[in-house]
């Protein structure tokens, strides 16, 4: 199948637009038409794989229709709607204890590789593209997943909507509601404003009686935070983070999600929590966080790592789909549609914070 992609041969250069030839399903692979695929930061940080004279194709959070499937596929059909998410084995004990996010096989499974036989997945010229990146490579018109990332989802579902669920918005909204579980009275507290920072935001307002404080750089992310239910959003450049915290929040944030990666932002959310409180840091980035061990120790904070919300995909992303067509999680205030011929554009709009979540349609 010949289809345009957006390939990757330098991490500091724009994307390449090409046609690339997308080979036929095999085994328990499934051909998937792309039509939406939302734009991760994990997409841009990963582009230091690519090689000069192999370019890589990304993309991690598509969402299409169901072209043609392999052999070994049992449950899933073509013309199916389906959204694409991270791939795990389903038999390692993590897997088996409902923590695919954990799965013992992951890295192997979600980092770039080649089929294990049959040939490359996807080529340019005959020649193969790195691909297969969190079993998906979506940033195509066509990609090949595999049945166990796959979720089939209600026809009638808005795929441009549904697509940032495989990874960015499913990895807020879970954090929020299958590892914090904030309870009504609960001052809950986000440090940064993205595309899982918001997500966490309309979680959380989705639950009974919880207080939301959000902090973040962009002016335009804060004003949005405050219009989709936060009650207070707080600048980290004009403003001590920790005492002002514990200030919006009557003692300190009862639950606090870290999205930044950055560790003082870790450090000052620990800071920042109530006694008993507990901060889920979900920013994958480098160094130590800056943390007071006698302030964690005598009381009794904690601090917890979350991978893709620690959600079970199959189940999850389905509810917050109900969640979205109920109005509960109006993921429509995130998501701005761009050509993907326009990628550049939406990546620049999202560093300017102009746009939460850009999503390219095919």
């Amino acid at each position: 199948m010949k289809t345009g992609a957006l390939l990757s041969r330098d991490p500091g250069a724009p994307f390449e637009l090409a046609e690339v030839q997308v080979d036929t399903p095999l085994g328990t692979e499934i051909l998937v038409r792309i039509t939406a695929s939302g734009v991760c930061h994990t997409d841009l940080i990963s582009r230091a794989a690519g090689a000069a004279d192999r370019p890589v194709l990304l993309g991690h959070e598509g969402a299409g229709i169901v072209e043609a499937v392999g052999d070994a596929v049992t449950d899933v059909r073509p013309g199916d709607h389906v959204v694409l998410t991270f791939r795990h084995c389903g038999r390692c004990s993590n897997c088996l204890a409902d923590r695919p996010a954990y799965c013992r096989k992951a890295t192997a499974l979600n980092n770039f590789g080649r089929r294990a036989e049959g040939g490359p997945r996807v080529t340019l010229d005959g020649a193969p593209v790195l691909d297969g990146f969190f079993g998906q490579s979506s940033l195509a018109g066509y990609a090949l997943a595999t049945e166990d990332n796959t979720v089939v989802v209600e026809p009638d579902t808005d795929l441009t909507l549904a697509a940032p669920l495989g990874c960015g918005f499913q990895t807020g909204a879970g954090a929020v509601l299958n590892v914090l579980a904030p309870a009504p009275g609960s001052h809950f507290v986000i440090y940064g404003a993205g595309a899982v920072g918001m997500a966490a935001l309309l979680a959380a307002r989705a639950l009974d009686d919880v207080a939301i404080t959000v902090v973040e750089t962009s002016a335009a992310r804060r004003a949005l935070a405050l219009e989709l239910g936060a009650r207070a959003a707080l600048d980290p450049a004009e403003t001590d983070i920790p005492p002002a915290v514990r200030d919006s929040t009557g003692g300190g944030a009862t639950h606090a999600l870290e999205t930044t990666g950055i560790p003082a932002v870790l450090g000052g959310a620990v800071a920042a929590l109530a006694t008993g409180a507990t901060v889920v840091a979900v920013g994958l980035g480098a160094g130590v966080p800056p943390v007071d061990l006698g302030d964690l120790v005598l009381n009794g904070k904690s601090i917890r790592g979350c991978l893709e919300g620690d959600s079970i995909p199959q189940v999850f992303i389905p509810k917050l789909l109900r969640w979205q067509r109920e109005g509960r999680l109006p993921l429509e205030r995130l998501v701005t549609t761009f050509p993907y011929t326009e990628i550049e554009a939406a990546l620049a709009a999202q560093r300017a914070g102009a746009v939460v979540k850009p999503v390219l349609t095919w």
